[in-house]
């Protein structure tokens, strides 16, 4: 592939990512509290949530060594940060989910074709086409503001969807299959704290890496997300009612 069409691939995955951002105020993805039988077959959610998350890890692995990068510095940064997500999606956070459920398997397959393409688009923009950050720039290229700001908000948003997650995640005793409506934290601002803490975390690595192919995927994230916690804030209105959601936004605080 050369350069001209990989700018060429992003604009492709830009259009789709914005008819995904219409759709899904429509039919809500059928994953967790919207998961129905209509769907079709399903499969163990740590099971599924593996299957679906590890290919992008591989697939940036596999090329990343193919690009020879190397060590070279910020693009090794770039790599590990990128790898750090997907190792802790893939292999660590199926692992801590709690409960019995399924995934569709429909979700899982459109899942894992987008992170294989979303794979080669990060690698893409960060190993072979990304003009603004040179192989070889050198660390002094994270003292720069852009950078130094991407690596806060990188952290701070890990951070943040870490922790979220963990507050689901106990929301629960063995063997309760209520829903509750969680409190803490970012909880405390917004319904969907831990898609925030994802989206705050890739519009950080975009801003670090300065790659386009960094933005289509804040964009692309933006898209699945922003709907769904439409979804999820509507769900908690109409189960708790008003009063209890308060005036919680969505995913970005204060604002929607």
């Amino acid at each position: 592939m050369d350069q001209e069409s990989f700018h060429l691939f992003l604009w492709v995955m830009a259009g789709i990512a914005l008819i995904v951002f219409i759709a899904l105020y429509f039919v809500r993805a059928g994953y967790g509290i919207f998961r129905t039988a209509s769907w079709g077959s399903s499969l163990n959610n740590k099971l599924g949530w593996m299957l679906m998350e590890a290919p992008v890890f591989f697939v940036m692995l596999m090329l990343w060594l193919r690009s020879g990068v190397g060590f070279a510095a910020p693009q090794f940064l770039f790599f590990l940060l990128f790898q750090l997500h997907y190792f802790q999606r893939s292999f660590i956070f199926p692992l801590l989910m709690k409960g019995k459920s399924r995934m569709p398997v429909t979700i899982m397959s459109m899942g894992i074709v987008f992170n294989i393409l979303n794979g080669m688009m990060q690698a893409g923009g960060l190993f072979y086409f990304n003009t603004s950050v040179p192989t070889g720039t050198g660390w002094g290229y994270l003292l720069q503001p852009h950078a130094v700001i991407g690596i806060l908000l990188y952290i701070i948003g890990i951070a943040i969807n870490w922790h979220s997650d963990n507050v689901i995640r106990h929301l629960r005793r063995p063997g309760d299959t209520r829903h509750y409506l969680p409190q803490k934290g970012m909880y405390r601002y917004v319904t969907s704290a831990n898609y925030f803490g994802e989206l705050t975390e890739w519009t950080g690595f975009a801003l670090l890496t300065a790659s386009p192919a960094a933005w289509v995927f804040v964009w692309w994230t933006a898209a699945n997300l922003v709907p769904r916690a439409d979804a999820i804030h509507r769900r908690y209105v109409q189960e708790f009612g008003r009063e209890a959601v308060g005036r919680r936004k969505r995913i970005i605080p204060f604002l929607y």
